[in-house]
């Protein structure tokens, strides 16, 4: 059971979600504002928050950034806007995960439960090596090229997962399943948007690879770049 923040203007869709998750062992307090969500945020000290966006006194990506500035928290950022610039935009300001909506109580709960053990700690395994770039699972750390990355969790695991199995090309639906323990595809732009914000990190673009290679149709692959 996790305790539960609601961030939702919408009282038919907070009720429902409400019931839902109450239903399936969570403790859920709401917020029908994004001042007083981050305030409930800051002072509850709640599990995770799911942050509306369309909020009527100040857009939740402000408070995401107002939140990230005092506390870490699991976000999972819930929206009716499916634009890819969007999307990063609330993944850069410091979201876990999104949901699109129209989406039910039942979807919401398998990725508040997947966000929860991604933060459960670090797994016991090897560092990981590939060309400049050291993976530690035990420390939660990235290097390259000498310099710490600062990653998030779910970027840290897919970097990790992707290492692991360094020249092997990875599907996404793998990474769906292995990495944000989801069996949802289809039209789900997860895997992507987190690909690129991850390239960002590593210096490199979708373009101009150096170790995030993408194998059109198939999936990506981690390789140390050409000597």
């Amino acid at each position: 059971m996790a305790q539960v923040l609601l961030v939702e203007d919408d009282p038919a869709i907070r009720t429902a979600l409400i019931r839902g998750l109450t239903e399936r062992g969570h403790a859920v307090d709401s917020a029908a504002a994004g001042m007083a969500g981050l305030q409930a945020a800051v002072g509850n000290a709640p599990d995770i928050v799911v942050l509306d966006l369309g909020l009527p006194d100040v857009d939740g990506t402000v408070v995401l950034r107002m939140l990230r500035g005092a506390s870490r928290v699991p976000v999972i950022v819930a929206t009716a806007r499916d634009d890819e610039q969007e999307i990063v935009a609330v993944l850069d300001a410091g979201a876990d995960d999104y949901l699109v909506k129209p989406f039910g109580a039942a979807q919401l709960d398998a990725r508040i439960r997947a966000v929860l053990r991604r933060g459960d700690g670090a797994r016991p395994d090897e560092t990981v090596v590939v060309g400049g770039l050291r993976v530690d699972p035990r420390g939660r750390r990235a290097v390259l090229d000498g310099r710490e990355l600062d990653l998030t969790p779910r970027e840290f695991d897919l970097l990790h997962h992707l290492a692991a199995r360094a020249d092997e090309v990875v599907g996404k639906r793998e990474l769906l399943t292995e990495v944000w323990q989801l069996p949802y595809g289809g039209a789900d732009k997860t895997v992507d948007v987190h690909l690129s914000w991850l390239r960002r990190k590593l210096g490199e673009t979708a373009q101009a690879p150096r170790y995030l290679h993408s194998v059109r149709g198939v999936g990506v692959r981690v390789s140390a770049p050409d000597a």
